[in-house]
């Protein structure tokens, strides 16, 4: 490991593959905005990990972990983390809004650390827990038109399942990424479709695979091969590789590149409310993520 990357800074060539994850991220919300206009939200979650499985999982060989373990990280990032999320952008919060709020999965993951490794929580991350409560009650202060505290809930869902399935992953060191992430997206397609007929029922599905048109086919395939097997395989990639606080705080772009894109290609306006609960929620996660980095180089300084 590199003093770089000790310190927190991925090689460039590693630096330029995590921009280009955030930015697909980030961006993937209006994708996912423009997709629900046509497909229910679990209808379209499911075709999502299906195009993501198949055909991959005919051609990369079963990664060497067991099979337990790709279901609970398929079944939590599909059906937790997309099944929520969708439901939520189709009619309960604004898609920039939504890719802010989600980052809170930070948050959940220092819980899930503390209660099941016995960490102990620092000052600094009790002051970052409270800076990102604020954030979101900013947020919940604001409900109403294209927000709602449902749809604020559901967002938390989804980021509480994806900082489970953050930690179910980093557990996989040494095995390939793209293989481990297709096919955990097979196990989370049957409960997909399953609530989905019982949600939306069958004609809702055959009406909405019926009436989309390219454009809501591409944001599939772009779901399925852009965000799913490039995003998240990529993402285990680096996060297997080096330190969490090297890869970690790059999502904190995410919500930067939610957001624009939302204001440019949808019209979603910029109010100081929003940008408010932005710098809270992402002040939050900066000092979480970097403060224990910071306060050694200060102590370092100060013994010298």
């Amino acid at each position: 490991m590199t003093a770089n990357v000790a310190r927190g800074a991925l090689p460039p060539r590693h630096a330029l593959l995590a921009l280009a994850i955030v930015a697909v991220w980030g961006t993937n919300f209006v994708v996912i905005k423009l997709a629900l206009g046509h497909l229910p939200p679990l209808l379209f979650a499911t075709l999502r990990f299906t195009f993501a499985a198949i055909p991959g999982v005919f051609i990369l060989r079963r990664p060497a972990v067991p099979l337990i373990q790709l279901a609970l990280y398929g079944i939590l990032i599909g059906v937790g983390q997309f099944g929520l999320l969708f439901i939520a952008i189709a009619g309960g919060i604004a898609p920039g809004l939504a890719s802010l709020v989600v980052q809170s999965q930070v948050f959940f993951t220092i819980g899930l650390a503390v209660w099941l490794s016995g960490e102990r929580v620092r000052l600094g991350q009790l002051v970052a827990l409270a800076l990102g409560a604020g954030g979101i009650g900013v947020i919940a202060a604001h409900t109403g038109g294209a927000t709602s505290i449902t749809g604020i809930a559901l967002v938390l869902g989804a980021a509480l399942a994806w900082g489970c399935g953050n930690m179910v992953q980093r557990r996989s060191v040494g095995v390939d990424m793209l293989a481990y992430v297709v096919w955990a997206s097979l196990f989370a397609v049957p409960p997909l479709f399953v609530l989905s007929l019982v949600r939306e029922g069958w004609p809702a599905m055959v009406g909405g695979v019926r009436d989309a048109g390219w454009v809501t086919w591409a944001a599939i395939g772009w779901q399925a091969v852009g965000n799913t097997m490039f995003g998240y395989g990529a993402w285990g990639f680096l996060l297997t590789r080096y330190p969490a606080v090297a890869v970690a705080p790059w999502s904190l772009l995410v919500p930067v590149f939610g957001m624009s894109a939302a204001a440019a290609w949808l019209g979603e306006p910029l109010p100081g409310w929003k940008l408010a609960a932005e710098a809270l929620i992402l002040g939050g996660l900066g000092l979480s993520l970097l403060g224990p980095t910071l306060a050694r180089r200060w102590a370092s300084g100060q013994e010298a």
